[in-house]
């Protein structure tokens, strides 16, 4: 009965939020993600810890993608090319972690980094009978190419070597566009089924903390954060810009995904039906 009221009680709150104006639904999304934000910020004192939980999150998605491959023997509705973006820009902030600041995130980059790999083979070879290529056709080199052509010009100003510098911009732009191909694939399929749809709310999560961490420093030393002497002057705001862009790129689809889990349906539809 507790199942029922409560799921009754999320119903009739969509539906209510369904009805209002436009206006009226960003006021709210913006209302709750501000919510959050405030109690994430007097919860958690260390803002390394944002990170840290973002990639915990990331490879946990991983995991569900591996239990939907070994499971359910079919890879239908996953993008190969997010998965190439990923392990790409995993690889390369791998490389950059050794080389610049070997911790626990260079630990939590390569498990998920064998595990997208592993993602990709299955993908590739095992399971490519199931894997819907027609609907997977972002142009890869459209987002590579860009993200590269913006990270040689924006990028630290730190110690280290240039190249090393441009290498772990060009991850994070990387990092911002990598769901871009799994989320134009689910458009055009509309219905997600359950394991694709938890990876991707995974990331939606994951991208969020990571998002929240860089407006509660920016909030905490009154946008001076953006300019830290040393930095560049165009390093930390592009990467309060490409983290807001993530954000907001899988803010829809999260929104779906909940209202979707709130009602009970094992699929996720990107759009209601008139």
């Amino acid at each position: 009965m507790g199942h029922k009221g409560s799921s009754s009680a999320a119903s009739t709150l969509f539906a209510w939020v369904r009805r209002q104006s436009m206006k009226v639904k960003v006021f709210l999304a913006v209302t709750a993600a501000v919510a959050t934000l405030v109690a994430l910020k007097h919860s958690v004192k260390d803002h390394n810890h944002f990170f840290v939980a973002s990639e915990a999150i990331h490879f946990t998605g991983i995991l569900v993608l591996i239990y939907k491959l070994i499971r359910k023997k079919t890879c239908s509705g996953l993008s190969l090319r997010t998965q190439e973006i990923t392990a790409l820009y995993l690889a390369i902030r791998l490389y950059c972690s050794f080389i610049m600041e070997a911790d626990i995130h260079t630990v939590l980059d390569f498990v998920t980094l064998v595990s997208t790999l592993w993602v990709m083979y299955m993908i590739r070879f095992k399971l490519k009978f199931t894997y819907m290529a027609g609907m997977d056709s972002t142009p890869i080199y459209y987002i590579i190419v860009p993200a590269a052509i913006l990270a040689v010009f924006v990028h630290p100003h730190t110690s280290h070597l240039q190249i090393h510098r441009m290498l772990w911009a060009l991850c994070v732009y990387l990092e911002t566009v990598a769901v871009l191909p799994q989320l134009r694939m689910m458009q055009k399929a509309k219905m997600i089924e359950p394991f694709t749809a938890h990876y991707v709310f995974a990331l939606g999560i994951s991208r969020f903390l990571e998002c929240a961490h860089w407006i509660i420093q920016v909030y905490e030393s009154g946008g001076k954060y953006l300019y830290l002497a040393g930095r560049g002057y165009l390093w930390i705001p592009g990467v309060f810009v490409a983290e807001m862009v993530q954000s907001f790129i899988l803010a829809d689809f999260c929104y779906y995904y909940v209202k979707s889990v709130m009602r009970g349906q094992l699929l996720v539809t990107l759009r209601s039906p008139v």
